[in-house]
């Protein structure tokens, strides 16, 4: 019942990162907002999350990472009731920011009491129950956001969370063990300024660089009233901070480290082959994983016209894959090793999205989606847990909240700059492809602009006024779905060659490694 309790949870971080997208029409329609807080609206979550996971995986160790994944919960269940109850976009995104706050609590607790509460066989079926949760909640969010929005309201898109959250503060308040470090040391208070700032700034690069501009400022950004007053686009000086404070961040955390004094992550944990590796591993891993979530919608719905509702129904192969590869997992795990599994998920991975790449286009048969996308979601189920089981298997459970907010920050980086490369690419070839078919036609920049602008939704209208120049659009964001699926599957062969140097370690190993659990007992009470 405490891993049924520990899954929910993320369970929960991870739908609400998906639901969203479904009821965004709904939310505009509702609440008048304009197209710059329907995009805050969806990304302020990610960017939050993303910015305190390194300074709550260190909290985890220090307070308890029951008490503080419980906290995350609650946190995150009161922002769910203001989104619920919002009246305005600057209400919602405000909810949505501590939302983000609540998840970045939850995922590395949830993540270091697997890895301190369960051993052996047992912790081998505790991973991939984890990791199966977040590759099939990643697909039921769309379905439940559609069901909900439909036939309720979109405010239940967030009002769910509300008797999920009790249960699971009951079933892990009950259920779970209190684990934390045997010895606390004081949170290095500046390197958690440093790091929040750093991916801040990266993460929100990421997200904005296509639609602000990488280099050069389009259309003058603005927020509110305030609009951007440089040339250069505010994605620039993003990096530039990013880059600078990541700068300080690691010459920071060296000098203290080597001074005997706290840090937010612990250099010492990347002499553990199976840790450095494996958050290798991960990181490469998650570049290719989920990008590919951004645009199967719009192409389900804008080429294939399906509803919300169906777009949820097939996207929900890829959860019914992954819960089945828990399943296998469950059974074979004497028989399979945590690497094997890893290696045999990505290679399931690639297979799914070549085969997926194959069969796009503007009239492909729902079967035709459903059986790649359950061989995705099936590899991704045994991938993901096992390579996160891989990463931690050598590190002391005195160190596991610190181990898996590193990790977590890694596979999340991983993930938004997969997420932005990948929509790129998805709106670049979109263009020019759409550009090259209305070469010559009278209003084709005004129809390419209305089109990616709208990233397809404009397609509807499009097909009343312009029906020839629709049925160029939709082959063309077929196109383009389908180049997605190839750089996916390409970047999840380079996660896939990055495996050769992986190595799992073992409980003895992880007794070798205790002498790096308490480096700065000496200095507990020392300068933060």
């Amino acid at each position: 019942m405490g891993l049924v309790a520990i899954s929910l949870s993320v369970a929960m971080i991870i739908v609400d990162s998906t639901i969203v997208n479904v009821a965004i029409p709904s939310i505009v329609k509702d609440l008048g907002i304009t197209s710059t807080e329907v995009q805050w609206i969806q990304e302020s979550y990610t960017l939050v999350f993303a910015s305190f996971l390194l300074v709550f995986g260190a909290v985890a160790d220090n307070i308890g990472r029951r008490r503080l994944l419980i906290l995350g919960v609650v946190v995150f269940a009161v922002a769910s009731v203001a989104a619920a109850f919002a009246d305005s976009g600057a209400w919602l995104i405000g909810a949505r920011l501590i939302q983000g706050l609540g998840g970045a609590a939850i995922l590395p607790a949830s993540l270091s009491l697997i890895n301190s509460t369960f051993t052996g066989r047992e912790r081998g079926i505790a991973f991939a129950i984890w990791g199966s949760t977040i590759g099939g909640m990643a697909a039921v969010g769309p379905l439940l956001g559609g069901w909900l929005t439909t036939s309720f309201s979109w405010r239940w898109a967030f009002g769910i969370n509300i008797p999920i959250a009790i249960v699971i503060v009951v079933g892990v308040a009950v259920f779970v063990r209190e684990s934390k470090s045997a010895l606390p040391t004081r949170i290095d208070g500046g390197g958690a300024v440093l790091s929040v700032i750093a991916a801040g700034t990266l993460v929100f690069a990421l997200i904005e660089g296509r639609t602000d501009g990488w280099w050069f400022a389009k259309d003058a950004p603005s927020i509110g009233a305030l609009e951007w007053p440089f040339i250069l686009s505010p994605i620039v000086f993003a990096l530039l901070i990013s880059a600078s404070t990541i700068a300080g961040f690691v010459i920071r955390t060296i000098r203290r480290a080597a001074a005997s004094k706290p840090t937010l992550i612990a250099p010492e944990l990347f002499r553990i082959p199976s840790f450095r590796n494996g958050t290798t591993v991960a990181a490469i891993v998650s570049l290719g994983e989920f990008g590919i979530i951004l645009a199967l919608p719009l192409w389900l719905q804008n080429v294939l016209g399906y509803t919300a509702l169906e777009t949820g129904v097939v996207l929900l192969a890829l959860a019914l894959g992954s819960f089945g590869a828990s399943g296998l997992a469950s059974a074979t795990v004497d028989r399979i090793t945590p690497i094997t599994s890893v290696r045999m998920g990505i290679v399931l991975e690639i297979i799914g999205l070549g085969a997926l790449g194959l069969v796009i286009s503007t009239d492909t048969p729902w079967w035709a989606i459903v059986i790649p996308l359950a061989v995705y979601g099936f590899g991704i189920g045994l991938a993901t847990a096992q390579i996160t089981n891989v990463a931690l298997a050598g590190v002391p459970v005195g160190r596991s909240g610190q181990a898996s907010g590193t990790q977590s920050t890694a596979r999340q980086f991983g993930s938004a700059l997969g997420i932005a490369l990948l929509g790129t690419l998805l709106f670049t070839v979109l263009q020019l492809d759409l550009e090259r078919r209305l070469d010559g036609v009278p209003g084709s920049d005004a129809i390419v602009s209305a089109v990616v602008g709208s990233a397809g939704t404009a397609m509807p209208e499009l097909s009343i006024r312009f029906p020839d120049a629709a049925d160029e659009a939709r082959a063309a964001l077929a196109l383009a779905t389908s180049w997605t699926a190839y750089a996916a599957a390409g970047f999840l062969a380079a996660g896939l060659l990055s495996t050769i140097k992986l190595r799992a370690d073992s409980p003895t190993d992880r007794s070798r490694h205790t002498e790096i659990e308490h480096p700065v007992a000496d200095a507990a009470a020392s300068d933060s």
